[in-house]
């Protein structure tokens, strides 16, 4: 666009389209921005806390085609979702912070599984000898231990 052809109302224009095209390119639900061009039944799994079961529930109980796409949605249709999870499932930041109060809770107790949590070790049983390297991070080398040959 060179200068001299300059409009205020062309930028106005395009400004707006821009914005328009923004909007219709995510839908928001539960404060996350679900791609367009997922089925509804995937898109809502990007939703902290709702899985496939859930949104096959969802969809299920709000009448909502297995083949639609998100895009496809009306505005009524999200709204309907939106209000339906607030309802019926606790998701993102409040399950986040009773999954995180739940663990505190054990670590206060001083119970076995607490300890576990505070130590950062395997919490259900797992053998932590040879295996465990994601709970207990990357391997440490111990730097003074060389094995020396036995003497006869």
């Amino acid at each position: 666009m060179k200068l001299s052809t300059f409009n205020p109302l062309t930028l106005k224009h395009f400004l707006y389209k821009r914005l328009n095209f923004l909007s219709l390119i995510m839908a928001r639900i539960a404060g996350i921005n679900i791609p367009q061009n997922k089925l509804v039944q995937i898109g809502l799994t990007y939703i902290y806390g709702i899985g496939d079961k859930f949104s096959k529930q969802i969809c299920s109980s709000l009448e909502i085609p297995k083949n639609r796409r998100v895009n496809q949605l009306t505005d009524d249709e999200i709204l309907k979702i939106r209000e339906y999870i607030d309802q019926h499932f606790k998701v993102e930041g409040d399950l986040r912070r009773d999954y995180s109060i739940s663990i505190k809770r054990l670590i206060d107790l001083a119970c076995y599984r607490g300890s576990r949590h505070r130590k950062k070790l395997p919490v259900r049983g797992q053998r932590t000898r040879c295996n465990a390297r994601t709970r207990k991070g990357k391997a440490i080398a111990i730097a003074g231990k060389k094995l020396t040959p036995l003497k006869k």
